[in-house]
């Protein structure tokens, strides 16, 4: 029996993934979590195989939350699930360890075969990102200007771009506003912007806009 934490911040996004699951016989969801601690917290109780994490959510979230729940557990296989369909947000998410990625619109169709192999220890990842991954590795390439943000520079971008204030992006990563000030002064010139507008468009450019959601 594969079991599984859940964590997401959508009520209804964590109903309909047990409703998924239900009819697999060997997946038991024997836990959930709202945010970034939560998760931390169940991870730390332990007691399950595998963790289904929501890319975004509120506390600790993104690359630096797999980060940490990697460094407390390395043997807990962690997949991903998020509205992002970029390539980008999958391959910095394996990169900080998730053994695999689910976007959750394919997740009706993809999310079983996608627990049952990660548990069983091997990736799961879209052709798109083995690609991605491969040509990381192996072909010198000039970065995008958003493949040169650290992290935690791209997960603010990534909040700055989807219509979130300074605020709202400090109380969200626990951060205080003139550090994530900071951030979006050095993303501005690392990425030779001038305005928040420019970021948008360029997020629009290369698909790095997350569907809406409720």
């Amino acid at each position: 029996m594969i079991k599984i934490v859940i964590a997401d911040d959508h009520t209804i996004m964590r109903e309909g993934l047990k409703r998924i699951l239900d009819g697999a016989e060997d997946i038991e969801v024997v836990g959930e979590a709202t945010d970034g601690f939560e998760a931390l917290a169940q991870v730390r109780r332990g007691g399950f195989d595998l963790l289904l994490l929501d890319l975004s959510m509120p506390g600790r979230s993104g690359v630096d939350l797999i980060h940490q729940i990697k460094d407390e557990a390395p043997k807990l296989a962690v997949l991903i699930l998020t509205m992002h369909e970029e390539e980008q947000y999958a391959v910095r998410a394996i990169r900080a360890g998730a053994q695999g990625y689910v976007t959750k619109e394919s997740a009706g169709t993809q999310l079983v075969s996608a627990i049952r192999k990660v548990a069983s220890g091997r990736p799961y990842i879209s052709m798109e990102v083995a690609e991605q991954l491969a040509l990381n590795i192996m072909v010198p390439h000039e970065k995008l200007l958003h493949e040169q943000l650290s992290d935690r520079e791209f997960e603010v971008f990534s909040m700055l771009v989807g219509g979130k204030t300074i605020t709202e992006i400090a109380d969200a990563l626990h951060l205080s506003v003139k550090t994530v000030s900071t951030h979006k002064t050095r993303i501005m010139q690392k990425m030779g912007m001038n305005s928040l507008s420019d970021m948008v468009q360029y997020a629009v450019a290369h698909r790095l806009l997350a569907p809406f959601q409720v």
